[in-house]
């Protein structure tokens, strides 16, 4: 008799007993401080609660990485920021981030480690090492670089788990999610009269829970992941989220994402086939959207107040003040050219309390590439991109056809994508990079006595 499938939410071994040892001397040690010291009475209740919680995301991991992933889409810094105050932007993003990384180590404890060599993580600790060596930019101490390493590193920290088929299940099914529950979230609030859904930025845009930018990044996450399933199963279901997902991504006005997203879609639609998705369920949809391009450039020149077809009628260019970011990062580039000034350089080179940041409300560089020769200079962006390109080959190759073809179109488009936007300091990079390597390890399992 063939034993029952994982199921989504809990994992089928149980190993808690040295963490309810770990649970019972704590508290002992802790409730004997509390008769010695009263005043630190909380420190048992205190462990309990934090063992408590252990225990729970010990036994169930798959649950609690789920529930990080929808918080980590819904940037909740962002909400917090506007409602409450900016003091809560950074400290939110740093919880976010820290929850990952424990929820590493115990995938790692419960699962294993997966030796993953070519992981891009690895060369910003060689950037970070470089740095400390090389001498780091005036304006960034060692602290302050350490803290932007892990940072750096934390979206693809998942990659060195060795994990479940259920776990890479849920990763993937809930990227797809991510969109719906953010808008679902920003409307609530909207009717509230607590945040506006929508956000004025060269005309309206959809911003979710958080902004529309970001929305973005999480739409183009979730349409790839609505191609993979759909390619996998070929059911109906993914392409109608699928297309739901593409009309939050045209509401966000982010254009450069928009046409990544087109040529992805469109590119695997054309050229990918599958027995699972026949030609006839695949043009569908293309002929569909080539019928709606001439009306929507038509509806352009009435519907302004709405981002996207505001750029469409007005040749709207350089709205995000790239053209003003990218000189100060080009002439700190040039200051350091082969080694540059440290991981974390690049968030000194402009001021947030700067003119220039307080016009833009940014002061990232909106260019990966011009980042990393900032932050590691020619040097640590070579390596940075030869490990992308080692990664995604050694982890796609064993991917079955269809997965393996998306993939490396996904890639690609992140690539040409990393010129014009900020895709691997953004909490949408932990989003992305979670969904990849859960592609990746269902992509692993198939080759063994597993399957996916």
């Amino acid at each position: 008799m063939r034993p029952p499938p994982p199921t989504l939410w809990t994992d089928q071994s149980d190993h808690t007993v040295p963490l309810l040892f770990a649970v019972a001397v704590a508290f002992t040690i802790s409730a004997a401080t509390t008769l010695i010291v009263p005043t630190w009475f909380w420190l048992p209740v205190g462990a309990f609660a934090v063992a408590g919680i252990g225990i729970v995301a010990y036994r169930h991991t798959v649950a609690f990485c789920v529930v990080w992933l929808l918080i980590a889409g819904a940037t909740l810094e962002m909400t917090l920021a506007d409602v409450v105050g900016l003091e809560w932007y950074q400290p939110v993003i740093a919880a976010v981030k820290a929850a990952e990384i424990v929820l590493v180590a115990l995938c790692m404890l419960r699962y294993g480690v997966y030796p993953d060599v070519f992981n891009p993580g690895l060369a910003f600790m060689a950037m970070f090492a470089i740095g400390l060596v090389h001498g780091l930019h005036p304006n960034l101490s060692p602290a302050e670089s350490l803290r932007s390493l892990v940072g750096s590193m934390a979206p693809f920290a998942f990659g060195f788990c060795r994990l479940p088929a259920d776990w890479a299940r849920a990763i993937v099914r809930t990227t797809i999610w991510i969109p719906l529950v953010s808008v679902a979230g920003g409307a609530m609030l909207s009717l509230a009269g607590i945040r506006n859904v929508f956000m004025e930025s060269g005309g309206e845009r959809l911003a979710g829970l958080g902004h529309p930018a970001f929305l973005a990044g999480f739409c183009l996450a979730a349409i790839y992941a609505c191609l993979i399933e759909m390619y996998r199963e070929g059911q109906s279901r993914w392409m109608i989220l699928l297309a739901a997902n593409f009309a939050i991504l045209v509401l966000t006005g982010a254009r450069a994402p928009l046409a990544y997203g087109v040529a992805v879609i469109g590119l695997t639609l054309t050229f990918v086939r599958s027995a699972a998705f026949p030609r006839r369920c695949r043009l569908l949809p293309l002929l569909f959207a080539a019928c709606l391009l001439p009306v929507l450039l038509v509806l352009a020149g009435y519907l302004t107040e709405v981002r996207l077809f505001n750029v469409l009628s007005s040749e709207a260019t350089n709205m995000s003040g790239r053209e003003l970011l990218w000189p100060p990062f080009e002439r700190a580039a040039a200051g350091s050219p082969w080694f540059g000034w440290g991981v974390g350089a690049g968030n000194v080179i402009i001021p947030p309390d700067s003119e220039l940041a307080r016009t833009i409300q940014s002061w990232a560089a909106h260019n990966e590439y011009l980042r990393i020769s900032v932050e590691g200079g020619q040097v640590g962006r070579a390596l940075l991109i030869v490990l992308f390109v080692l990664w995604v080959v050694r982890h796609t190759r064993i991917l079955r056809r269809t997965d393996r073809a998306i993939m490396r179109l996904v890639f690609l488009a992140f690539a040409a994508h990393a010129y014009t936007d900020n895709v691997l300091i953004s909490t949408s990079a932990c989003v992305f990079f979670a969904f990849a390597i859960a592609v990746f390890a269902r992509g692993r399992l198939m080759n063994t006595a597993e399957v996916a």
